[in-house]
């Protein structure tokens, strides 16, 4: 037999000789995970629970956040202003406004100085306004601005989105400029939009953090859904 064909046969034993080892190997490995599980050893049985757990987690099909049949409303109109889905197009009006309220909303809004801030660039500004548009696209959550009836200034936006607080079908959040803020624009927006939410929106239960609920207390309950259930010991 040429040196060649020995070579290959014998470089092809060792793969499948290697191949076996390994999965004995696996197997093993598993016998001993479930023989100290059964004899009575918490933290193997724990381990083996908690891959199960996340192996079906992962595999489990998420629920949609609106049906498929629902028509997600795309242009709404109320007293001095209108409601359209924020995206690539309202770049510039978007910017404009809440840059022109940066401290307001640091306070009001975001509480936090992340955003918005000094130094966000028109690429940071566009990729934001791609984010909502494709999240709206994708029936993941829906970003609205609240313009002038001309669309020529951007008074505020509303954010409609999945609720991380079991209980609850979404939170909606809000925010306007510091000048229409002034002018007694965020009580008359809040107001409407409840309204609007509840009329023309599937929702069973909503929340909005901030308003119909304090910050503190919705804090602790999205800590304690992140948390999880507690585990006996």
């Amino acid at each position: 037999m040429p040196d060649r064909q020995r070579a290959l046969r014998r470089g092809a034993k060792l793969t499948v000789q290697g191949a076996m080892t390994l999965r004995l190997r696996d197997i093993g490995a598993g016998l001993i995970f479930a023989s100290l599980a059964i004899a009575g050893y918490p933290a193997f049985a724990e381990v083996s629970e908690a891959t199960k757990t996340v192996a079906m987690t992962a595999s489990a099909p998420q629920p949609s956040f609106v049906a498929a049949d629902f028509a997600v409303p795309t242009l709404i109109e109320g007293p001095g202003f209108k409601l359209v889905p924020l995206g690539p197009d309202l770049v510039k009006v978007d910017f404009d406004a809440y840059m022109s309220s940066i401290e307001h909303l640091q306070r009001t809004f975001s509480r936090s100085d992340r955003w918005p801030r000094q130094g966000i660039t028109d690429a940071d500004a566009l990729r934001d306004m791609e984010n909502e548009q494709s999240r709206f696209a994708g029936r993941k959550s829906f970003a609205y601005a609240v313009l002038t009836p001309d669309g020529k200034r951007e008074r505020g936006s509303v954010y409609v989105s999945p609720s991380p607080v079991k209980g609850h079908d979404a939170t909606v959040r809000m925010w306007v400029t510091k000048a229409d803020y002034d002018a007694g624009f965020d009580a008359e927006l809040y107001k409407w939009v409840t309204a609007w939410v509840q009329k023309d929106w599937p929702f069973k239960s909503v929340v909005y953090p901030g308003r119909s609920i304090e910050w503190a207390t919705w804090d602790s309950m999205v800590a304690a859904s992140k948390a999880g259930p507690a585990v006996s010991k």
